[in-house]
């Protein structure tokens, strides 16, 4: 028996181009899903109004953030970067605030099984998201053997991962968990959270915040793989969804070609980091999604919010 499948969504206005696009390519390629939950800035909800659908859900960052941590106000922020700060911990930033958002929306939203898209996300395939992500054991990717013991960010993130979940630590090389489309299970999201409380003395959030320096997916994949009842539930998955570009040149119209012509035909989706500032146009012509001049994909809209 299939379980209903939702998707998770945090971003933001400086990605806002980004994220249409990755709408319109849900709409018109991805099917098994019940909801596509996005959420924003609470200032950001109105720009974002125009998303919201019968499956497409927009909610404010606070309904998911605890009432301590509070927003800088706009005159103290730098370069416009949003901060958040508290008596508890260091200030936070926008980036670890999307990491911990991913956290908490999996343990309040009502689904069982979430698959976490990023903005910078393009759907290039029809894929039937339920059929991959649905099933009684849920899909847990795995590099094996991906992370160095001197990777700048990457090892820090798995000691720090270790000490948050109580875990001895880490061998290298150690696994890596970090893609695109990622899938979680509430019951192990729930689990992880306790495991983090339990090492830490505080609550999971406050222990994120103070730490600072952590991978979410990291995590979450660390934490399941020390627990047998948990990796009994899951079912390892050694290729990503995605064909992924995360350097910081951007990329032209044929670098965006020759990245898709290497990608076997099991990548459902292309992912262009947006600190490369590759433009969204080229990547909406590489995924075949261009539009005529002045047209918008969401209006109007079809019944069940896909776009016309």
């Amino acid at each position: 028996m299939e379980r209903p499948i939702a998707l998770i969504t945090p971003t933001h206005r400086a990605d806002r181009e980004r994220f249409a696009l990755l709408c319109e390519s849900i709409d018109r390629r991805l099917t098994g899903y019940e909801r596509h939950y996005v959420i924003v800035n609470d200032d950001d909800m109105e720009l974002f109004a125009e998303f919201a659908g019968p499956r497409r859900v927009i909610l404010p960052c606070s309904r998911f953030l605890p009432r301590w941590l509070r927003l800088v106000p706009p005159f103290l922020m730098r370069n416009g970067r949003r901060v958040w700060w508290s008596f508890r911990s260091r200030p936070v930033h926008g980036w670890h605030i999307q990491q911990m958002l991913k956290i908490a929306a999996v343990l309040q939203l009502p689904e069982q099984r979430f698959c976490i898209v990023d903005s910078d996300n393009v759907i290039i395939r029809r894929f039937d998201i339920g059929a991959y992500a649905g099933g009684a054991r849920s899909p847990l990717y795995i590099a094996h053997g991906a992370i160095a013991a001197d990777a700048p960010l990457h090892a820090k993130w798995i000691a720090n991962g270790d000490r948050l979940l109580g875990l001895p630590p880490s061998s290298f090389p150690a696994d890596d968990h970090i893609g695109n489309l990622i899938v979680w299970d509430k019951d192990a999201v729930r689990a992880m959270t306790r495991a983090i409380e339990d090492a830490t003395g505080v609550d999971w959030f406050l222990a994120l915040c103070r730490t600072r320096a952590f991978s979410e997916y990291l995590l979450y994949g660390q934490f399941v793989r020390h627990s047998p009842r948990l990796m009994a539930a899951h079912e390892i998955v050694p290729q990503s969804l995605a064909v992924a570009y995360w350097d910081e040149a951007p990329l032209d119209r044929a670098g965006l070609a020759s990245l898709l012509a290497s990608a076997s035909t099991s990548k459902i989706a292309l992912c262009v980091e947006s600190f490369s500032r590759t433009p969204v146009q080229a990547i909406r012509e590489a995924a075949g999604l261009a539009l005529p001049a002045g047209a918008s994909p969401f209006a109007p809209r079809l019944a069940g919010g896909a776009a016309a």
